[in-house]
């Protein structure tokens, strides 16, 4: 149990809150008997958990060394053992396979000979004059049937191969073939931020004994996972008939709990960070510069938060200049899509190319789009150039006479990003959605009725004319 003083909170009376063990299952050792009739075990293979059960629970059959399943219920003691499963019993006879048959009883294997004269193929006869010829027994004391030398054609193979080399040399079309280029060595990602627990173990410790278990339950899931956590231990205990915990009281400590153990957590990871400004992700390092304005609490995380930002201004401009050198090499390579794709992806938010570097960019990636290259080709490039940086340069020197629907929906799906490629092939960009939330105009106000005038009643007649009568006096 965790007996929790709300005099911590509200100075006034001292409160109980019970913790309900949780039921788990796993497999333990059975190491030894003790004389007052209990079993001591262990978890199988490990040294740790371990302790002793009741030996009436152990079924009969099973001995010291066993292996066997149990039920246990942890608590803030351990584990006790409330139930051992018997072990399955082995499998005293093979398995065997059932062979279903057509149940006849006839012969398990049956030959048939092919008869004779049909050894040869329907195309015998070639074959047979191809070995003559390959055999220089031609009719002619040749190498073949019109007398020629072997492995030489004859003369209307050779008009005729003649052709086919001259249409395979220059294929489809009378462009060159493309040269491959050699495919440079894939770039190791960088390490993720792996920060330890020092600190956050050091704050809770810190905590009084009974407030340890709530703040791990802190850590895990923040002050929603101990909503979560107190109202699954309340349906447990209306199940068993067990009053119920009173949520209020620990989410108010769960919410005093928590700066110190975020600051602890950030802690950690600004030393990790710190410790591998060098090599670490710069996402990680980011989120970690980006949390320490609230998480930064004292003079020494505050010094830390400051020698994180310049590490990684220093990390940030040397990763830049690294990928300019990659993007020009990339360039003079002519790998047009990886050299798009790596101008979309620059290690300082915001800074632009170098206008030497887009205009070859540009040309570069221009030049790979033409009516010779597959639809497929056309559609990887289009894509790079729609993300890319120099995406507003980009002037097509062709497209496909016949674009197939892959191409045609790359580019209708495209169209925002590259409206003038997109007008080129009949697809006009759609309007640019306006930012934020559409507001409908708000309803005319209903129309005020105008007064209607009240008929004056005939007794006031007299008076009026009474009162107009003592005014003249």
């Amino acid at each position: 149990m965790w007996v929790i003083s709300c005099s911590e909170l509200s100075g006034r009376v001292v409160q109980h809150v019970a913790f309900l063990p949780v039921a788990i299952r796993l497999e333990i050792e059975l190491t030894s008997t003790q004389s007052d009739g209990t079993w001591t075990w262990r978890a199988s293979g490990a040294k740790k958990p371990k302790g002793a059960l009741d030996g009436a629970l152990v079924p009969d059959g099973v001995a010291v060394g066993d292996v066997v399943k149990v039920e246990a219920e942890a608590d803030l003691d351990g584990l006790t053992v409330v139930e051992v499963f018997a072990p399955k019993s082995g499998r005293k006879q093979p398995e065997i396979l059932e062979l279903l048959g057509s149940g006849g009883d006839g012969p398990l294997v049956t030959t048939q000979l092919a008869p004779k004269g049909r050894g040869r193929s329907r195309r015998g006869d070639d074959r047979g004059d191809r070995g003559d010829r390959g055999r220089g027994r031609g009719r002619d004391g040749g190498g073949g049937r019109d007398g020629g030398k072997r492995g030489e054609p004859r003369g209307d193979d050779k008009r005729g191969r003649g052709k086919r080399d001259s249409g395979r040399g220059s294929g489809k079309s009378d462009r060159p073939r493309r040269e491959s280029t050699p495919k440079a060595p894939a770039r190791p990602k960088a390490p993720r931020l792996r920060p330890k627990r020092a600190h956050q173990s050091t704050a809770v410790k810190a905590l009084p004994e009974i407030q340890r278990g709530l703040a791990q339950e802190v850590i895990k899931g923040g002050v929603p996972g101990v909503r979560a956590a107190v109202d699954r231990m309340n349906e447990k205990a209306a199940a068993e008939g067990m009053p119920k915990i009173k949520t209020e009281p620990l989410v108010t400590l769960a919410e005093r709990l928590l700066p110190s153990l975020k600051s602890a957590e950030w802690h950690d990871r600004a030393e990790a960070a710190l410790a591998g400004i060098d090599t670490v992700d710069l996402r990680d390092i980011r989120s970690v510069v980006v949390a320490a304005e609230n998480a930064a609490r004292d003079d020494e995380t505050r010094k830390l938060a400051d020698d994180l930002r310049t590490g990684l201004t220093a990390r940030v401009d040397s990763e830049h200049r690294k990928w300019l050198e990659e993007l020009a090499k990339t360039i003079a390579d002519g790998r047009t899509v990886r050299a798009l794709r790596l101008s979309s992806r620059p290690p300082k938010a915001g800074a632009p190319l170098p206008p030497d570097m887009a205009e070859r960019l540009a040309t570069l990636a221009s030049g790979s789009l033409t009516a010779d290259i597959s639809h497929d080709r056309w559609a990887t490039v289009l894509d790079a150039v729609a993300y890319s940086p120099v995406r507003s340069s980009v002037k097509p020197e062709g497209r496909p006479e016949s674009p197939n629907a892959e191409l045609l929906g790359a580019v209708k799906k495209l169209a925002s990003r590259v409206p003038e490629i997109a007008s080129e092939f009949g697809i006009a960009a759609p309007e640019a959605r306006k930012r934020g939330r559409s507001r409908k105009p708000a309803p005319p106000p209903p129309p005020v009725a105008e007064p209607v005038a009240e008929p004056v009643a005939e007794e006031a007649t007299p008076a009026a004319s009474k009162g107009e009568e003592v005014a003249s006096e």
